[in-house]
């Protein structure tokens, strides 16, 4: 086997040498034929023999140093003055090029010489072909001009920013270069062209912002700043590396928001104020979605959307106030309409800016805090001395009680019975209400003045759900006594058919509560007629049977009655009270009572005989005449059946104004 024939280094390198000037030369774009698969192994076969002689032939350190040598002449010799000669767009375009043709001679080389990366480099720890030939460009032509690099490139982008068509491709491949220089590392780009390139873009909006906050109103500058946050953020998707986004979008945003925040929502014309006053749902979702991209930009707008709420409730206060004092003291209902009328529009209220809160201000902690706010200080005023949480028990007595004010449909009212519990929330006494609603409750209930027993329970579990089982329990427990007490009246009626020599002879309806659940009512010893007591008697026997530990407390001043008078034109019905009944049985005995004759056999306080004998003789319908024929009833009085009473219907109710 023959020896191989040993090549000393200058054959071997000149022979490199001519390799290395035809990739120059098509790079170049000189007329060369491409490389074919000989040429590759012949350069290849010359650099593997040439490292693999015998020492002193072994030529790989030598062939190492050669190989960065030729980038750096090729370097000074070609490209830095072709890159020195231009400037501007053109010398980016240049230096595109130059980078390209880099790293392909760099792939190509190190092709040549990969048997000493292989073998020689790595016994060595030596940088690799790769990395030696980037850090020649790096070391020699990004040194010196990545500074005007820099420059050029940020011109580009301020001339981009006013509106000038600028080539995106080539700005994308420029700044490739500062990525790629660093290989792995984003320290170049961050520090030879981020840092100016965010510094120019604050200078930029600096001034763009000092001549639109002088200009604009709130409305206009707010689209400007939009689109200019929506036009970086699209640069940094065409050109700038995706790190620089957040870096850049905040220093146009503090430049934009930050710096003018107070000037511009505080514009006295078309500010929060202005826009808020004039529902700019729009202007204003623009608002948040803009001002929430600041640190704690969103403050001085939940501010202003506080004041806001709070100022338009409080004129709905003194819309309310004023009307309650130009009415007359005895247009009560008027007054009472009045209230109606201001609850509703409370809601109303809430509605429209509970609505902005989930919209506009997308459901933010921050404004849902500052509508509560809002609506706690209007709604602890009450109104004509009134407090709120007696409006809101009557008003909703008025959507529940049959006949009231409010003629809703049933999904009407279980959608205002939710807004009203809502408003709930923002009283700060809730246990007063609770007291307002539970006398206004037990009169419906009692009464027999309940719309829908469906409604009822219904704002009972919404009450429940805002303000605690505690909140509710005595409430549901008058409505699960009525329903017992219905229940035990047809037990009642069941005794009465099983013990004929009991039934009075009277129709009974007893309605027995458990005194814990509902208001306190007194108990007055009312000295009840002969008729009346044999049903009291008849109905403690019943009882009895049912229950030996219950004590029975009667409250006659809820008690109801239907008497028949015989009067002279015609027999009719009177519906009146066990109080108002129980005077006018008096005078199935005597044709002439005195009032203290009256007060004597009822056993009444005085208050009481003057309410129950006003009733009855000096009201709507006089059942009593009296004498002197006054207005007014004086313990001197006289009283008599009027005989001669009448009306033209055949069934009349006789108010008696309730104490509860």
């Amino acid at each position: 086997m023959n020896e191989r024939k040993t090549i000393d280094l200058e054959q071997g390198w000149e022979f490199m040498q001519k390799g290395i000037t035809k990739l120059k030369n098509i790079l170049d774009g000189l007329p060369e034929p491409p490389f074919s698969s000989e040429d590759y192994m012949m350069l290849y076969t010359t650099i593997y023999n040439m490292c693999t002689q015998k020492p002193p032939h072994d030529y790989s350190q030598q062939l190492y140093d050669k190989y960065r040598e030729s980038f750096e002449e090729y370097i000074t010799s070609t490209v830095l003055p072709s890159l020195r000669e231009k400037h501007d767009e053109f010398m980016l375009r240049e230096l595109v090029k130059r980078w390209a043709n880099h790293k392909v001679m760099v792939r190509w080389l190190s092709r040549f010489f990969h048997y000493l990366d292989r073998y020689f480099i790595a016994r060595r720890s030596l940088p690799a072909l790769n990395e030696v030939g980037l850090t020649c460009f790096r070391d020699l032509v990004y040194q010196e001009l990545n500074g005007k690099v820099r420059d050029a490139v940020i011109s580009l982008i301020d001339q981009e920013r006013e509106g000038e068509q600028i080539d995106r491709a080539l700005l994308k491949n420029v700044l490739d270069i500062f990525v790629e220089i660093g290989m792995g590392q984003m320290d170049h780009y961050e520090m030879d062209f981020e840092a100016a390139m965010l510094e120019d873009t604050a200078a930029y909006y600096y001034r763009k912002a000092s001549n639109w906050i002088l200009e604009d109103s709130c409305p206009d500058y707010m689209l400007k700043a939009e689109e200019c946050l929506k036009r970086e953020k699209d640069r940094v998707s065409h050109y700038l590396h995706s790190s620089s986004e957040p870096k850049l979008l905040e220093k146009v945003q503090h430049e934009l928001l930050s710096v003018y925040a107070n000037q511009l929502l505080e514009k006295e014309y078309s500010g929060c104020h202005a826009l808020l006053r004039d529902d700019k749902v729009e202007d204003l979702s623009r608002m948040f979605r803009l001002f929430s991209k600041i640190p704690r930009g969103l403050d001085p707008v939940s501010g202003m959307f506080k004041q806001h709420v709070t100022a338009e409730g409080t004129a709905l206060v003194k819309l309310a106030e004023d009307v309650a004092s130009n009415k007359k003291a005895d247009k009560k209902d008027v007054v009472g309409l009045q209230e109606q009328v201001f609850v509703r529009k409370v809601i109303e209220l809430h509605d429209k800016y509970l609505a902005y809160v989930n919209d506009c201000f997308q459901n933010h902690t921050l404004f849902h805090k500052a509508l509560k706010e809002a609506f706690e200080v209007f709604c602890n005023r009450g109104v004509a001395g009134s407090l709120s949480a007696e409006l809101l028990a009557t008003f909703c007595d008025n959507i529940l009680k049959k006949g009231g004010s409010e003629k809703l449909s049933d999904e009407a009212i279980e959608d205002t019975l939710e807004k009203v519990v809502k408003l709930l929330a923002y009283i700060s006494d809730k246990d007063l209400f609770a007291e307002f609603y539970r006398k206004k409750l037990a009169r419906r209930l009692l009464f027999d003045k309940s719309a829908n027993d469906d409604h009822e329970r219904s704002i009972l579990t919404k009450l429940k759900q805002q303000c605690g089982g505690q909140f509710t329990s005595k409430m549901e427990g008058m409505v699960t006594d009525l329903t017992l007490a219905k229940e035990n009246q047809n037990s009642f009626e069941e005794y009465l058919s099983n013990n004929p020599n009991a039934n009075p002879g009277i129709d009974l309806t007893v309605t027995v509560l458990t005194t814990g659940f509902w208001p306190s009512y007194k108990s007055f010893d009312l000295n009840l007629p002969g008729e009346m007591v044999k049903c009291v008697e008849v109905f403690k026997e019943f009882y009895q049977t049912k229950t030996k530990h219950r004590k029975l407390t009667w409250i006659y001043s809820l008690g109801t009655c239907n008497l028949m008078g015989k009067f002279e034109p015609k027999t009719m019905e009177l519906i009146v009270t066990t109080y108002q009944a129980s005077a006018l049985l008096l005078f199935n005995n005597c044709d002439h009572l005195s009032y203290s004759e009256i007060m004597a056999q009822l056993n009444l306080t005085d208050d009481d005989v003057v309410r129950l004998l006003h009733s009855l003789s000096c009201a709507k319908y006089k059942i009593l005449n009296k004498e002197p024929n006054t207005k007014s009833i004086s313990p001197t009085d006289i009283f008599e059946f009027n005989s001669k009473f009448t009306d033209k219907m055949r069934r009349i109710k006789v108010e008696l104004l309730h104490t509860i």
